[in-house]
């Protein structure tokens, strides 16, 4: 997609909401949302290319409220006004037949203000036709399975009140395994809106230095309290946990929250432990799903405080707060927790004898009122002793609080280096995003199987 069909995109959906705005009934309120894409994907399996392709997609969502009530419909974005425009009023007037039978809604917010916004980030992709070379060309020798997705993410929104927001990215995200004839894996990401060949490069090398440590005989471990370093892709999973139920206002005032101690000052988290939405990397749009305008960066905790949580302005209404521009489901988008102190070559040093953790999974609440998640190690992780990596280790099961992992006691320092983990789904469409991370040093995190 080029300048001009990107041009094209928004004229059409500019032309869409005013043509609403004239079909609208007096007492009548709508939002429309865009999420359209061009994007180039390619699946990898034995470093061969498996399947190739470009999609092109787009989808409408219209939501129509009146007298307290709302419904909404989704259909297709092509890009042609005439069948554009007959898919939305189509939609409309279903809408109008269904909202006059379905129950009243007290904590209905209807879309206000005169927020606009027009952001347009263009990258430095590589050229459709040399993707597949330049990924392939360092991984040649090696069982390099994975997807490569890139080209341009749209989001655009309109209201009834006249707001209007448009949000291009131009990005790419290369999600990979190294695997060995054992099973064994080394896992990686490499993301952004430019393609660097030599940290492309420098990322290939560092899994293949993995590779051959895991070629060592794995050592089995007892349950216990272990030592470990934690690298940013397990931090970031660590992470998302927030968003499953801990760092949302709704969450917090009906008591589900993980966070509800650190909510109401009964504990506190280490003081080298800061995270905030920070916007400013261009890489997810600020406005919601009412239009409404995030900061460009939210401090959430502070050294350790909880100072802010992801409040929408349903849950502001219902319970007397005041919104920040969170999402419908208050949940993280643009993450970053705040480097510390130790520096790359003194991670293994650091944690002399323990656990060095690449990779994370199956994460879950065992406990969440005591935030307690539950999860598994997996790809790439090492039993370290006297700061030497001596060998990989049998996947282990942990059930651990964010209480005493992120505590003033228990967290050693986090890594005065961080990394963009990117979000790499592609359910119905290309998730934005990621976590900007660092590394971190953990004492006695329990391991239970």
């Amino acid at each position: 997609m080029g300048i001009e069909e990107l041009l094209k995109s928004e004229k059409n959906f500019d032309q869409l909401l005013e043509m609403l705005l004239t079909k609208k009934a007096e007492n009548e309120h709508f939002t429309v949302r865009l999420n359209s894409e061009i994007s180039q994907f390619i699946r990898f399996n034995h470093a061969k290319v498996r399947q190739t392709g470009l999609v092109a997609d787009g989808w409408i969502k219209l939501t129509l409220m009146e007298n307290q009530r709302s419904s909404f419909r989704q259909f297709p974005f092509t890009g042609e006004w005439e069948t554009d425009w007959q898919l939305a009023y189509t939609a409309l007037q279903e809408l109008r037949d269904e909202l006059s039978v379905l129950p009243a809604d007290p904590y209905l917010v209807l879309p206000t203000g005169n927020n606009t916004s027009r952001e347009i980030n263009t990258g430095k992709l590589l050229a459709p036709e040399t993707v597949v070379d330049n990924i392939l060309q360092s991984v040649a020798d090696l069982d390099f399975t994975g997807s490569y997705a890139g080209g341009f993410v749209i989001r655009g929104y309109g209201d009834s009140s006249g707001q209007k927001h448009w949000f291009v990215t131009d990005s790419f995200n290369l999600d990979y395994s190294l695997f060995m004839e054992s099973g064994q894996a080394v896992k990686g990401t490499f993301a952004g809106s430019e393609w660097d060949e030599s940290a492309y490069i420098a990322k290939i090398n560092e899994g293949k230095q993995q590779l051959t440590m895991l070629s060592r005989s794995p050592k089995e471990l007892a349950r216990g309290q272990y030592k470990t370093y934690f690298a940013p892709a397990s931090v970031a999973e660590l992470l998302g946990m927030l968003s499953w139920g801990a760092i949302g206002e709704a969450d917090i005032q009906q008591g589900n929250s993980a966070l509800a101690a650190l909510s109401r000052h009964e504990k506190q988290l280490s003081q080298k432990f800061s995270l905030k939405e920070n916007f400013q990397l261009g890489l997810v749009p600020r406005f919601n799903d009412l239009g409404e305008m995030a900061a460009p960066e939210l401090n959430l905790i502070e050294k350790g405080v909880l100072v802010s949580s992801l409040v929408n302005s349903r849950t502001a209404k219902e319970y007397n707060k005041s919104a920040n521009g969170a999402n419908s489901s208050e949940t993280l988008r643009s993450p970053e927790i705040s480097p510390g102190n130790l520096r790359f070559d003194e991670i293994l040093p650091s944690l002399d004898t323990g656990l060095y953790v690449s990779n994370l999974h199956y994460l879950n609440w065992s406990d969440r009122p005591t935030g307690r998640i539950t999860g598994m190690t997996r790809y790439a992780c090492f039993w370290v002793e006297k700061g030497e990596i001596v060998a990989p280790i049998e996947n282990l099961r942990f059930d651990e609080s964010l209480y005493r992992f992120w505590s003033q006691e228990n967290l050693v320092d986090l890594t005065n280096f961080q990394e963009f983990i990117p979000e790499v789904g592609t359910y119905e469409s290309r998730q934005l995003g990621g976590s900007l991370v660092p590394g971190m040093l953990v004492n006695d995190f329990t391991y239970t199987l």
